[in-house]
């Protein structure tokens, strides 16, 4: 583990989006986070899923991420699913909004996590894949298993 990766802690992942997405470039962008959300999140009660990214009047937001409300909360406890304000720089703001704008390509969170004592989460610019290009994907993981397990077998 890298010097800059020891307080890294990372809550959750979205397992489904290397699947259905090309991946085509990475963002590190930090949280705008309530009290209760936090103290949710440290209790690893979040989830990726169907969420994503938009930009509207030069702000990033994150739609559909779901931190559940936080047990000990009372009447100020926060909405589970609201949506919250990423922190980037202008230019990679302005890269984002190009990007999305384009037809095809989308914002999506691949995974949240503390580095340090700040929420991130790390976004992503995508393509959606085709269900061919899926079948490749399967295809290719089952031949580099194959041969693992081949090249395992010719060891003994």
């Amino acid at each position: 583990m890298d010097k800059k990766d020891e307080n890294v802690k990372v809550l959750a992942t979205n397992r489904k989006a290397r699947h259905e997405y090309h991946i085509l470039e990475k963002y590190e962008a930090g949280l705008v986070l309530t009290g209760t959300e936090v103290k949710s999140l440290r209790q690893g009660k979040v989830s990726l899923a169907d969420s994503y990214g938009a930009v509207k009047n030069g702000e990033v937001f994150l739609k559909g991420m779901h931190i559940a409300a936080y047990s000990q909360g009372n009447r100020e406890n926060h909405e589970p699913t609201r949506e919250r304000k990423l922190l980037l720089n202008k230019r990679e703001i302005r890269k984002l909004f190009i990007k999305s704008e384009e037809r095809g390509f989308t914002i999506i969170p691949l995974k949240v996590y503390f580095k340090g004592s700040y929420a991130k989460v790390e976004l992503a610019v995508a393509k959606g894949k085709h269900l061919y290009d899926r079948r490749e994907d399967i295809k290719k993981r089952d031949a580099e298993r194959e041969t693992r397990r081949a090249k395992k077998l010719n060891q003994y």
